[in-house]
């Protein structure tokens, strides 16, 4: 008998919420956008907690009137959102109380002196940095009247940005997921849920926090017309990426091109493998993944910051930039600093700069590859712990640039699958939303690689370029 079973994906990004329905053959039957507004100023990135709200609620109402008759068959639905974003509300009314605080705010980086790096790295398998939410949270009760208000009055919660999503979404008791808790420097990756001794260190006390559950506990009902449709599973978006072909294999590279651009590796257990992270990427009762993971913070952050420099528009640099990645054979090196330097490096103020003058179309061309040249590094550092993959799937908007994926081949030495459908966080939470039964088709194009010698050289000569230029307490070089 044929599934006639569609899934709900809601899916928040940094520019945009979207809702897209998928049948159980992973086709996409539906779908809506809306963009968002993000406001930048030095180190604070935020976001309006009411606009993504609303923005969540118009775009699945949209994708629900779309199917129509179809509607009987939406049996379920799943949220995808930014894991390090954080957001501070009241209990009592859910009325948000801060603005959400994106992973890229590095406002509260104070916070971190002195801080015991080795205790959180080993309960938490990340490097501590102002990109996760503890810090944020501190300065949040530090700084903003209201919050210390709710505190006082014992009515505040504090935590992940899908906390409040999703409780706003179904008027339903605030969790915590693990893939988004784990983001915060307050969760502890081992038995699961908030640590005393994190929680100390940060100054933030466990009642704020949302209850941690599994990734598909259940979190209330969406609802849609006459419908009430479960929400089922929770994610964070580059966790869910990791499965759009279906069940993640151990022996392939999955890599995610959004905002910043993040390559992971499955694991059969987390521990501490600096200068790399350790994440989970889902978490529930009979079923459990981890991985591996490297982050390059300036991918599309990185070309929003170069289209800015040079006072054009997104839209117009990726109608010409397929044609600037075939054309320009010497571009300059990049020194990627876009939101700090991530893994391996780990150098949080460095200033980004190429090694010489250069017109549009070559500095172009030296973003895209920085962002290549910093995946290879992260790999290159996982080849230390793992096997070598086997090959490399990719995902997220810049996958959508042949030249990109046929320079990732060529410098990797690997195969680049790249699936027909590059939205990955929505195609693999529909999957999991599936509870990761049955097949799930696949349909993806492939990039071989080829052996180009002036491209493997200008990777030497970048990482000899970014050597000459961070700071001397760089942990990758210091280990090299």
């Amino acid at each position: 008998m044929e599934n006639k079973s569609l899934y709900l994906v809601l899916d928040q990004g940094s520019h945009a919420s979207r809702a897209i329905v998928f049948n159980a053959r992973a086709e996409k039957i539906a779908e809506s956008s809306s963009e968002i507004q993000t406001f930048r100023q030095a180190d604070r990135v935020e976001l309006d907690a009411s606009q993504l709200l609303d923005s969540l609620k118009t775009v699945a109402l949209d994708v629900y009137e779309q199917i129509g008759t179809d509607r009987s068959h939406l049996k379920i639905a799943g949220l995808a959102t930014q894991r390090s974003n954080i957001v501070c509300w009241r209990r009592s009314d859910y009325l948000a109380l801060s603005p959400v605080l994106s992973w890229q705010d590095r406002r509260a980086e104070d916070k971190l002196k002195d801080i015991d790096y080795p205790l959180i790295q080993s309960k938490t398998g990340l490097f501590a940095n102002a990109h996760y939410g503890a810090s944020k949270m501190a300065w949040c009760l530090e700084h903003i009247q209201e919050v210390k208000n709710a505190a006082e009055m014992h009515d505040l919660c504090i935590g992940p940005m899908a906390s409040y999503l999703a409780s706003r979404l179904t008027n339903s008791e605030a969790l915590a997921d693990p893939v988004n808790a784990s983001r915060t420097l307050l969760w502890n990756i081992h038995n699961k849920s908030w640590d005393d001794d994190l929680c100390k260190l940060f100054g933030i006390d466990k009642s704020y926090l949302p209850n941690c559950v599994t990734s598909d506990y259940g979190f209330g009902f969406l609802s849609l017309g006459k419908h009430e449709i479960p929400l089922q599973v929770v994610a964070g978006d580059l966790s869910a990426a990791a499965f759009l072909n279906g069940t993640p294999l151990d022996n392939t590279a999955y890599v995610t091109l959004g905002t910043g651009a993040f390559v992971q590796r499955i694991i059969n257990q987390p521990g501490s493998h600096s200068p790399l992270l350790d994440g989970v990427l889902w978490s529930s009762e009979d079923k459990e993944f981890y991985s591996l993971e490297g982050t390059v913070n300036g991918a599309g952050s990185a070309i929003s910051w170069l289209v800015e420099q040079h006072g054009i528009t997104e839209s117009k640099f990726f109608q010409q930039v397929e044609q600037w990645l075939e054309e320009v054979q010497t571009p300059p090196l990049f020194l990627n600093a876009v939101s700090g330097l991530g893994s391996p490096l780990w150098c949080a103020h460095e200033n980004s700069r190429f090694d010489q003058d250069a017109n549009l179309p070559e500095q172009a061309v030296a973003v895209l590859e920085s962002i290549i040249f910093l995946l290879i590094l992260n790999m290159e550092v996982m080849h230390e712990i793992l096997p070598k993959a086997q090959g490399i799937s990719v995902s997220g908007g810049l996958a959508n640039l042949k030249g990109f994926c046929q320079k990732l081949a060529d410098i990797s030495g690997l195969k680049v699958q790249r699936n027909d459908e590059t939205e990955g966080t929505a195609r693999g939470l529909a999957y999991l939303l599936t509870d990761c039964n049955g097949e799930w088709p696949v349909s993806y194009s492939i990039f071989k690689p080829a052996t180009d010698t002036e491209l493997a050289n200008r990777y030497s000569n970048w990482i000899q370029f970014v050597r000459n230029n961070v700071s001397e307490d760089c942990l990758y070089f210091q280990k090299k």
